[in-house]
């Protein structure tokens, strides 16, 4: 059987196409870290913007440097947004890898298929224009080259109930697993900068606080536009039931602090969920 490798779509756009251009900026924005560690421990998480980079590249990598200085993990489950509508709300990917410029990261198979038999469905729709997952994967292959696989998954902002089963199936999976659990997520959009600052410090308290469903009826109530707010709820309840009790918001900007425009911004975090095992 053939390998399916799911291509990239926003090369050129979001970041560099050619593979050089993309390697020095990286490397750039990641600037001195620890990479190549002993492995972790147990699973920790992350929250990572997923705009281009020019604009979230900072926060994104201030958020790997300090999953690096922890330990490298084995496996990336990626917790997508999904800004098409396309597909379940929680819906897994069929490819075998997943290429950027930088090469191809090989999807672990075997969870995908634990996942799809805890009743979680593969929807390639909800992939085909998705661009959430993508953008964190050079970051992966520069902060650890080598041997890191993915598990793509794509998470609509839905009711916490909906996103239950999907819960379950991702804490049996990375318990006892060295892995890093990434949601994908930018915040605010497209306010004037004071009040974008304002409405994602005050989401931020709640996914500090790691309460996924008073974060998901926050965002519903104030019309927040956390574009992966589905993929944070999920992260905040994994690392609830796994003792990842201590959270630190790494790194926060705005578009407005590289355009100089705070008419109308778009809020970058990242967040990091670490202890159990990792201690």
């Amino acid at each position: 059987m053939a390998t399916r490798i799911r291509r990239p779509i926003v090369a050129g756009a979001f970041y560099p196409r050619d593979a050089g251009s993309l390697q020095r900026l990286a490397d750039e924005l990641l600037g001195d870290r620890s990479a190549g560690g002993a492995p972790l421990v147990g699973p920790v998480g992350l929250v990572s913007p997923h705009a281009g980079y020019p604009y979230s590249g900072r926060t994104a990598a201030a958020g790997f440097r300090s999953v690096a200085e922890i330990g490298t993990p084995s496996t990336v489950v990626v917790l997508g947004a999904n800004h098409t509508g396309l597909g379940p709300a929680v819906a897994l990917d069929d490819h075998d890898a997943w290429e950027t410029p930088l090469g191809a990261l090989r999807v672990d198979r075997e969870a995908i298929d634990r996942l799809t038999d805890g009743g979680l469905a593969v929807d390639e729709a909800a992939f085909a224009r998705e661009h959430s997952i993508e953008v964190q994967l050079p970051f992966i292959q520069r902060v650890w080259p080598g041997s890191v696989t993915i598990v793509p998954i794509c998470v609509q902002s839905s009711a916490f109930e909906a996103l239950i089963p999907a819960v379950d199936g991702i804490a049996a999976l990375v318990e006892d697993r060295s892995a890093l659990l990434l949601a994908s997520s930018d915040f605010t959009h497209y306010e004037p900068g004071e009040i974008a600052k304002r409405l994602d410090r005050g989401a931020l308290d709640r996914i500090l606080a790691r309460n996924p469903a008073a974060f998901l009826e926050q965002v519903r109530a104030e019309g927040l536009t956390i574009c992966g707010a589905g993929a944070i709820a999920i992260l905040m309840a994994v690392s609830d039931r796994l003792g990842l009790d201590q959270t630190e918001l790494i790194h926060y900007t705005t578009s407005g602090e590289v355009t100089g425009d705070q008419d109308s911004v778009v809020g970058y975090a990242s967040v990091l969920f670490s202890g159990g095992s990792n201690d």
